[in-house]
């Protein structure tokens, strides 16, 4: 057998596609492939395909990973070069690698957001003063609950430059199974409702890019 990851962006029409539907497109596409995927075992057997730390609906993705287990082996390039024409719009293959981190090596992601008519000065103000917050749906034993969560420790760094009618924020965020901060949260502590989000890449906690 032969684990692989493929690395593509998502972006366009494609941001609204949900995470379950991603994964019935990667199903239909891997199978119009003829890749030699491996099918699970037991009553239900479907594809094995993983997906490193899904995008929000309505957030764009440059650099995605989804891992496939392959039942012979093939070269990189050849299974990247497979999907060719079977992809849904806005969904493109970047390339085919071999898999070295896991992911519960995630700790971070970094993000390019344009925040229309967004006051910058306002924006650095409250992001300097270090107690904004957001309320979040979390568990009370079997209840859900609306939870009110400080944003300050996971925003790792950031950056806020004034454009053509909107502001540009790029920042790196908590994110994985220990800590995770979604983009939209931010935006809606800092007064914008319609924000344009894209993840460039996820990173390990020394801050190299998770591969």
């Amino acid at each position: 057998m032969q684990n692989i990851r493929i690395r593509f962006s998502k972006r366009g029409r494609a941001k609204y596609i949900s995470h379950l539907d991603l994964m019935r497109a990667m199903s239909r596409a891997v199978r119009r492939a003829g890749l030699p995927i491996w099918y699970t075992e037991g009553f239900n057997p479907h594809p094995y395909l993983s997906f490193a730390l899904p995008l929000p609906l309505g957030q764009e993705g440059l650099r995605e990973a989804m891992d496939l287990r392959l039942l012979e082996d093939m070269p990189l390039d050849e299974a990247a070069r497979r999907f060719d024409g079977v992809l849904p719009e806005g969904i493109e293959i970047l390339c085919a690698t071999q898999p070295w981190c896991g992911p519960g090596e995630i700790a971070a992601a970094e993000y390019e957001i344009a925040l229309p008519q967004g006051d910058a000065a306002a924006m650095q103000a409250l992001l300097e003063e270090g107690n904004l917050t957001a309320k979040k749906m979390g568990k009370q034993g079997h209840r859900k609950v609306e939870k009110e969560i400080a944003l300050a420790p996971l925003i790792l760094n950031y950056a806020l430059r004034p454009g053509e009618g909107e502001v540009h924020l790029a920042c790196t965020l908590a994110a994985g199974s220990e800590a995770n901060l979604n983009p939209a949260l931010l935006c809606e502590a800092l007064g914008c409702d319609t924000p344009q989000i894209t993840r460039t890449r996820l990173l390990r906690a020394d801050g190299s890019e998770w591969e």
